[in-house]
């Protein structure tokens, strides 16, 4: 009872107004950051940022999105990791992350239509950090033989900026990274116990430390270390890396995405996998890396969009829908939530890197026929794009 008051705490704070929606480079993203180093003083992790837990960054953005590189008067946003350790003595870390930051007031992003609002970002990503903290509690108590780092980044939402930035300036020395585990929108977990995991091909221990959680979680893997969350960052430099995530939802990038939709006894379990997992790898020295088969380092660039959300845990063939915005593409057509793209005009798709490579073959207001999977029957569509 005393962990779950802990968990409400922490995420109540995390998720509240006063935080603004924890956007980078405002007042609400240094009320979280400083939160998550009080959190990590409490707990006793050493501070292993670059001043104290702290490590900042700064982006400078292009005001003109022609332009090869971003001119000399520019704006610059900076924004923080917090970064706390479990020093064992040993030669390897393992890096436990989770970003903290959001999409503030909704202005780029956002899914929702209305006016600008708070958007609190619950589940994405105050669960995470959440369930982070709770690890990392427990992990300090243990007689472990790797360092355990945790991580809090910022910049996700904007392109992986914080988990970018700390690959290229590591805090530990780089060669001693053993592996990362990532956790980015954790707090959902459903009656059907469905839980995501990525990245379990980037080396060969994983299946076995998942396997060695007793748990009766319902679990979709996929084994691209390659995905829109910061594991991707430490992949892309050969580290083995494994990524939780409960699903999608209505929720998600809109201001409702808040407290009161939180599991946080499922956040609980979470954690109780991740912690099997440590104790599982824990002992296996240097962690194997092994290359995924990934069809693409980037997301393909696309101009339209089908106003869809896409079901993450869905593995059959095909895109499976998991809901559909009001005036936009698909809602026009008559496209449910539920249907399951298997084509898109003459391309045909078999999953979600498929759909979006189609996605980049149409242009704003172009009508093609898109064809979907509803129970037993297969029904064409004509679809409108609207842009993206």
């Amino acid at each position: 009872m005393q962990e779950i008051s802990m968990m409400k705490a922490d995420l109540n704070y995390l998720a509240s107004d006063e935080l603004e929606g924890r956007e980078i480079g405002t007042k609400g993203e240094t009320l979280a950051a400083e939160y998550v180093a009080k959190r990590m003083e409490e707990l006793g992790l050493k501070p292993i940022g670059e001043e104290g837990y702290f490590q900042t960054f700064k982006i400078q953005l292009k005001s003109n999105p022609h332009a090869e590189a971003p001119a000399p008067d520019d704006p610059i946003i900076y924004g923080k990791n917090v970064i706390g350790m479990i020093d064992n003595g040993a030669d390897r870390t393992i890096f436990i992350g989770a970003h903290y930051d959001h999409l503030g007031y909704g202005k780029e992003g956002s899914l929702y239509l209305g006016e600008p609002a708070i958007h609190n970002g619950a589940d994405d990503n105050a669960s995470g950090v959440t369930a982070m903290l709770i690890l990392a509690e427990r992990l300090k108590k243990l007689k472990l033989k790797n360092n355990y780092a945790f991580i809090g980044f910022s910049g996700e939402e904007k392109g992986l900026w914080g988990s970018n930035y700390f690959i290229d300036n590591p805090t530990v020395e780089f060669n001693s990274i053993n592996a990362m585990l990532n956790m980015d929108m954790v707090g959902r977990l459903n009656d059907d116990k469905k839980l995501a995991i990525y990245g379990n091909g980037t080396s060969p221990v994983w299946l076995d430390a998942v396997a060695s959680a007793k748990n009766d979680f319902v679990y979709t893997f996929n084994p691209s270390g390659i995905g829109p969350s910061d594991h991707t960052s430490f992949y892309l430099r050969d580290i083995p890396v494994l990524h939780i995530f409960t699903g999608q939802h209505s929720d998600y990038h809109k201001p409702s995405d808040d407290v009161d939709a939180i599991n946080f006894e499922g956040i609980q379990e979470i954690v109780n996998l991740l912690q099997a997992i440590v104790m599982n790898i824990d002992s296996k020295g240097k962690i194997p890396f092994k290359k995924t088969k990934d069809e693409s380092t980037e997301t393909p660039d696309f101009k339209v969009t089908l106003g869809v959300m896409p079901d993450y845990m869905f593995s059959g063939k095909g895109m499976r829908i998991d809901g559909v915005r009001e005036e936009r593409p698909a809602h026009r057509a008559d496209i449910l939530a539920g249907d399951v793209v298997i084509q898109m005009g003459d391309l045909e798709i078999f999953d979600m890197m498929s759909y979006m490579k189609a996605l980049a073959e149409f242009e704003p207001g172009s009508t093609i026929n898109v064809v979907v999977r509803r129970g037993e029957d297969e029904l064409t569509k004509k679809v409108t794009f609207d842009k993206k």
